[in-house]
């Protein structure tokens, strides 16, 4: 992505392997982006369709139901109130602006099209596919829950953040936004807001436009690779001294 040296020695297929901390190419970006979609289909035909799945579903929701309680429940809704709209807004600003400060422009428009659409598509898909599911006692949840838009929501910050983040914090910030995005998905199903599989579906949703965002940048950089050396390679060069007299 915004991270690629453009020579015979970085460029994958080129006489060199992708860098550790390296986002995707174009072409792996977009098989991902394709995974992601099949997985979508299939998450939502399971649940939807076989009953064994749907009983599965809604007892997994009642497993994490009865984790409710006074600190657990407390904890819970902290972090979904992190994701608020307006406090959603806020990370997204965030977010864009240390890419720009980074001189990551083509980054900075990646995470705000992911942020705005994945969310968006989320809202989108909940009306239209919705399915009545399987209720256990007074444990269930509305037909149109599907895919999750707080999950949607964290997992995408969470994997734009890890666009933002320079090479060498990459895993860093893989690592704390996954603990996030999987912390406000146990919280949907502690606060019994969402199914199991609707958390799943929101995880696959912000993965799609993830790597479809992801697939553009590397276009745009094969196209102009004059502008994508980010900065930071820039510094690391040598600097020749001149000549002592």
């Amino acid at each position: 992505m915004a991270h690629q040296a453009f020579s015979a020695a970085t460029v994958p297929g080129r006489g060199g392997g992708r860098r550790r901390g390296e986002l995707p190419s174009a072409r792996q970006a977009l098989w991902l982006a394709g995974l992601c979609l099949i997985a979508l289909a299939l998450v939502w035909a399971v649940a939807q369709l076989v009953p064994a799945a749907r009983a599965r579903d809604v007892i997994a929701l009642r497993d994490f139901t009865q984790l409710d309680g006074p600190k657990v429940g407390t904890v819970a809704g902290f972090v979904l109130h992190l994701l608020d709209a307006s406090l959603f807004v806020i990370w997204g600003a965030v977010l864009v602006l240390v890419a720009l400060a980074r001189e990551r422009g083509r980054v900075a428009l990646a995470v705000a099209v992911v942020l705005t659409l994945a969310p968006l598509s989320a809202d989108w898909l909940k009306p239209l596919l919705a399915h009545p599911h399987s209720r256990l006692g007074e444990v269930g949840i509305g037909s149109a829950s599907w895919p999750s838009g707080h999950a949607t929501a964290a997992a995408a910050l969470a994997m734009c953040a890890v666009l933002v983040a320079p090479e060498r914090m990459r895993l860093r910030v893989g690592v704390l936004g996954a603990a996030f995005a999987l912390g406000a998905g146990c919280a949907l199903l502690i606060r019994e807001w969402h199914m199991p599989s609707d958390v799943l579906g929101g995880y696959l949703m912000a993965g799609l436009w993830t790597a479809l965002a992801v697939a553009g940048v590397r276009l745009s950089e094969r196209r102009d690779p004059s502008r994508a050396r980010p900065a930071s390679i820039a510094a690391r060069r040598p600097r020749h001294r001149p000549p002592e007299r």
